[in-house]
């Protein structure tokens, strides 16, 4: 069975005005994507999100930080015996959980609820 291309071979030109021009790479900024991308997505029907200021980025690295160290005690607990390594270990699941929600709630775009999607 042949692979589905998915190269992007189409090329569709678009007039804006000046005003429709330095709207759409504002808003192309502000969700970090090219404009042909911010295209793409919306037209998929999903609405982007602004990118989060960088207090986002360094809870997202403590929240890493403290899950990696929750995983590391529970390797070394199952070694030595001596703590309920299985709950530890479903604890540092949780909290890689509780991460990978933050980043779909604050990063990831949202099927858009527009009516003529």
């Amino acid at each position: 069975m042949a692979q589905k291309m998915r190269k992007r071979n189409i090329q569709k030109i678009v007039r804006f005005s000046r005003d429709e021009a330095q709207d759409l790479q504002k808003k192309a900024k502000k969700a970090c994507l090219s404009e042909a991308g911010l295209i793409r997505l919306l037209l998929r029907g999903y609405e982007p999100r602004e990118k989060p200021d960088e207090r986002f980025y360094d809870v997202m690295r403590e929240l890493s930080s403290i899950g990696n160290n929750i995983n590391q005690l529970a390797v070394k607990a199952n070694a030595l015996g001596f703590v309920d390594a299985p709950q530890l270990k479903k604890e540092a699941e949780r909290w890689h959980k509780f991460q990978a929600d933050i980043e779909r709630t604050y990063l990831r775009p949202d099927k858009s609820e527009m009516k003529w999607q």
